[in-house]
């Protein structure tokens, strides 16, 4: 699975960046903002598991091309918030093209029932990520207590 995702993700991010000028992150944080409208740095991690570094590297470089406006959220005044803007949103619609041909291609060697099959085994071990990380954590706690426990928190998975 690691193999298949990483050279999708390049050939994504190699045609992205010929066209549009941006990469994957970019296109992964476009997707998200064009579902949700506005998110924050901490929300992003939680939900594609991308690190709060690299969310709010991007989110600059997005700013500064006028895909998103960084704002307060008005219930946490200290939270920051990412929008997308109209420009984000013409540039998510066109990428969005590439995305879907991709898609159909990648998956034109499935029938239609193992399409569903695979959709439905996805998010079953989607869902099943929370335990794997549990029990790596036992593992280790276990088999090697001295190695250094990771912080819980947002963007970690945990």
């Amino acid at each position: 699975m690691a193999w298949i995702a990483s050279k999708l993700s390049a050939g994504a991010s190699q045609s992205y960046l010929s066209v549009f000028g941006v990469g994957i992150e970019t296109w992964r944080l476009l997707v998200l903002l064009a579902i949700e409208n506005k998110l924050s740095a901490q929300r992003i991690s939680q939900v594609i598991g991308m690190d709060k570094a690299s969310v709010s590297r991007v989110f600059k470089s997005m700013q500064s091309r006028g895909l998103i406006t960084m704002g307060l959220d008005s219930r946490d005044g200290r939270l920051r918030l990412a929008t997308i803007t109209a420009k984000g949103r013409a540039l998510h619609e066109q990428m969005l093209g590439i995305a879907l041909e991709r898609e159909r291609v990648f998956l034109s060697v499935l029938k239609p029932a193992e399409r569903d099959t695979l959709n439905d085994l996805l998010h079953r071990l989607h869902h099943n990520l929370p335990a794997v990380e549990e029990a790596t954590a036992l593992y280790l706690a276990k088999n090697y207590p001295h190695a250094k426990a990771r912080r819980k928190g947002p963007g970690n998975g945990k």
